[in-house]
């Protein structure tokens, strides 16, 4: 039952899943839907539209009167429209500008962002930015600031004076998926992870203290460590785990050193379990977040739409 007038039904619609927010003008969600009908399982108009219709069709019919604003890969070249993307710098009004609708509906789509220099390969994110305007929304003071989004691409982004500079991705949680299931590394592993701080930190600091002999060389571990019975086959895809997000962090925070982030907050957006995993491998390089977040996509949602005039 809604307690407080809706504004907004936001939707978070990744390439797996479908999460629908319905929104409060103070950024409260009332009712959350979801769906296992991420972008890349969907194909052709119809087959989009009916997605929407299953986890926002009740509520259109209620609140008939409501914008929709969607963020993340339904805006992609696989998904319902290809929404070109919002260059660096990019802040709420440059997102808000770049909304679009496809053909016959009520949903506008919020870009994604593109950081290209000219000099470095181009970076992208869709799905994040909302998600770092929903922060920001709850706390100003990350308005100059470096976010990290840990999840299967991560992010590492500088923002200034509010608006996304730069950023820089990781593929981290989809490199552990695709070594786990199809390399050498997961012959020995156990169908179930057995949770083990040690294993996990072992290998973060494997990436910490001996990172320089490089990933291609310390993954190998994840096998040796096994065959010799230096670590329970149980826990080596915790240190492989730990491994990866080691060289991430190594990475990530000499990243925010040269662009002058070190005095800056450092904050964490997204799942609980997994920022949990990264506070954790942080406070074994010394410098743990400041601030941890949850899904902060409705809460980036609501902005957008105040920023596009759409509520």
């Amino acid at each position: 039952m809604v307690t407080a007038q809706p504004a907004l039904i936001g939707i978070d619609w990744g390439s797996t899943s479908l999460r629908a927010f319905l929104i409060a003008a103070d950024g409260k969600v009332l009712q959350e839907h979801a769906a296992a009908k991420g972008a890349s399982t969907l194909h052709g108009h119809p087959a989009f539209v009916a997605a929407l219709d299953e986890v926002t069709g009740a509520w259109r019919a209620e609140y008939p009167s409501l914008p929709l604003l969607a963020c993340g890969m339904v805006g992609s070249q696989h998904g319902w429209l290809d929404v070109p993307y919002a260059s660096c710098p990019a802040g709420s009004t440059d997102l808000a500008a770049g909304l679009r609708t496809p053909d016959d509906t009520l949903l506008a789509i919020v870009p994604g962002v593109l950081c290209d220099d000219g000099v470095l390969p181009p970076d992208l994110m869709r799905g994040e930015e909302t998600q770092i305007v929903g922060a920001l929304a709850h706390h100003p003071a990350l308005a100059d600031s470096c976010v990290v989004l840990p999840g299967t691409h991560s992010k590492w982004t500088h923002v200034a004076q509010g608006r996304i500079v730069r950023f820089a991705t990781h593929m981290t949680g989809e490199l552990y998926a695709v070594l786990r299931q199809h390399s050498v590394l997961g012959r020995l592993m156990a169908p179930e992870v057995a949770p083990s701080d040690d294993a996990f930190l072992r290998g973060v600091a494997a990436a910490r203290d001996a990172g320089e002999l490089g990933l291609p060389h310390q993954l190998f571990a994840a096998r040796s460590l096994g065959v010799t019975e230096r670590l329970p086959h149980a826990v080596l895809a915790e240190y492989l785990s730990g491994l990866l997000i080691g060289h991430e962090l190594r990475a990530g925070l000499a990243w925010r050193t040269a662009h002058g982030l070190a005095h800056q907050p450092l904050a964490m957006v997204g799942a609980p379990a997994l920022c949990e995993r990264y506070q954790l491998a942080l406070r074994h390089f010394g410098q743990p977040a400041g601030l941890v977040l949850d899904n902060t996509a409705p809460a980036g949602l609501l902005a957008l739409a105040r920023a596009a005039h759409l509520i």
